[in-house]
């Protein structure tokens, strides 16, 4: 029997070839999505490491690691205070460095490239801080210290630039001189002996009264204003950076409450009087001055009574807060490097003799001058200055954010390679020109310091006055290595030790 070859037919093989294809189709797509998504999440995964890797490369700093080090940063600015806790970083990470406060990106600057960039841009007029503290020391969109609201820190900018130029300015030395020569008598009782003084206390009174003959010319009792200016001062530092839990707990401020508040009360027991003093006066050009102008701004509904309040307040404070501890660390230094205090002694009797000193003499007082660069550099009271972005740029290559917190760290910059003896205390810092880029004292751009001339003027004033009748001396070996500080908000002695000097007349001296 012959055997056939089997053929499959044509129709067959057409018949079963989409079942074939069906079934490929079905299986195909099932491995591929199966393949695809594992694929996607390490592709993703992949992306997110790549963007943290960048950002890190982008801005030093702690990692963020899960929350962690957002949480370990502001804990230590809390703990360290601010000014110490800039140095940490600025030091560990270099010039630009990302941490987190209270939660927000924040930038601490110390390159003097970066730092002269956010300086000028207006868009960094802004401050940061706990609105909560702000509000309870007065200063939530009042005054023009923290003031955050860009619109009414310009109109009320605008009072002050009146105040600390023109006329006032060149009263400023007169008074000054006036003002120092007499709280020394006081301070003597008509003994031309050596005394032993404690200087911060003395020196807040002398800007106090100096503020005071300036700005509002009424009859105050120094010692409880200056004795409040600190407690506010310390309320104003202790509460800044405090998480907003800390003021669901009334027990927890309370103390901080009152200080602040005793303050605007004596401020305000001021205002009244001034206004008295405006109803029963014939001649009112003759009483003209800032608090004058802040009553009538209010007046004139240009201004808000706390506002006002506080603008009179930070005037009055900017002295005894400040400038006073400036001047002490001056003292210190002349009382440890007893040639500089020689240098300017000399140039000090060639300019002026044996008068007062005025205001043409001023800028021939030059080794003065570079002395009290110098101690601002060397040993800075206001060496960080706090602001945000109020919209997205780029500084010195970085993407910093709208709402970035920023911390201008000046005492770091100011310690620049640039200067020959960056870490030392050296008149040779100052004796060829210094770039401004360099040496910010006192800041500078839309929210530079204001005050800057009438400090500088205050500061010759005083000095020279001093120094002509005394020479200091630091008690208990007192010098700026060995006494104890506090490096937050601002940088100043912890007075919870003995900051006295002696003041020897200088008759007796060169006896």
């Amino acid at each position: 029997m012959e055997m056939k070859e089997f053929a499959p037919d044509k129709n067959l093989l057409q018949m079963s070839q989409p079942a074939f294809q069906n079934a490929t189709a079905e299986v195909v797509p099932r491995m591929a999505s199966r393949a695809t998504v594992p694929l996607l999440l390490l592709l993703g995964l992949l992306l997110i490491f790549l963007k943290l890797s960048q950002k890190k490369a982008t801005l030093p700093g702690p990692s963020f690691c899960l929350g962690i080090g957002p949480l370990i940063s502001y804990g230590r600015f809390l703990w360290m205070g601010i000014g110490s806790a800039s140095n940490y970083y600025n030091e560990k990470y270099g010039g630009i460095v990302r941490v987190w406060i209270h939660g927000e990106e924040t930038l601490i600057i110390s390159r003097s490239s970066a730092v002269n960039h956010v300086m000028k841009k207006g868009h960094y007029i802004s401050r940061f801080g706990s609105k909560h503290a702000l509000q309870c020391i007065g200063m939530n969109e009042n005054g023009i210290i923290f003031n955050n609201n860009p619109s009414i820190w310009k109109q009320t900018r605008s009072y002050f630039a009146k105040a600390l130029t023109g006329p006032i300015l060149q009263r400023t030395l007169a008074m000054t001189v006036e003002s120092t020569r007499d709280h020394l008598e006081k301070l003597l009782g008509g003994n031309n002996n050596t005394t032993k003084v404690d200087v911060l206390l003395f020196l807040r009174a002398i800007t106090l009264d100096i503020a005071n003959r300036l700005f509002l010319r009424v009859p105050l009792h120094e010692g409880e204003i200056v004795a409040k200016v600190q407690k506010y001062f310390d309320t104003w530092q202790s509460l800044l950076l405090k998480p907003d839990i800390f003021f669901k707990f009334k027990c927890m401020y309370k103390k901080y409450e009152k200080a602040a508040q005793d303050l605007q009360d004596a401020v305000e027991e001021l205002l009244l009087k001034k206004q008295q003093e405006l109803r029963d006066t014939e001649k009112l050009h003759d009483i003209t001055d800032f608090a004058t102008d802040l009553i009538f701004a209010q007046t004139h509904g240009e201004l808000t009574p706390d506002n006002v309040r506080q603008s009179l307040l930070e005037i009055l404070i900017a002295g005894p807060d400040t400038m006073s501890v400036s001047i002490y660390f001056m003292l210190l230094l002349i009382a440890q490097h007893p040639e500089v205090e020689k240098k300017i002694l000399e140039e000090i009797q060639t300019v002026t003799g044996k008068r007062e000193v005025q205001n043409n003499d001023l800028q021939q007082l030059k080794i003065l001058e570079n002395f009290i660069n110098e101690s601002m550099r060397y040993q800075p009271v206001v060496d960080i200055t706090m602001r945000k972005a109020l919209k997205d740029d780029m500084i010195d290559g970085f993407l910093v954010k709208k709402g970035t917190n920023i911390i201008l760290n000046l005492g770091r910059m100011h310690k620049d390679d640039f200067f020959l003896k960056p870490y030392e205390f050296s008149l040779e810092n100052f004796t060829q020109s210094v770039p401004h880029c360099y040496f910010r004292p006192f800041g500078f751009g839309p929210r530079s310091c204001v005050g800057k001339y009438v400090a500088m003027v205050m500061m010759k004033g005083i000095l020279v006055t001093m120094l002509k009748q005394f020479t200091v001396h630091s008690d208990n070996g007192n010098n700026l290595q060995n006494i104890k500080y506090i490096h937050h908000l601002s940088f100043h002695p912890n007075e919870s030790q003995t900051l006295q000097m002696t003041f020897i007349p200088r008759n007796q001296a060169e006896d």
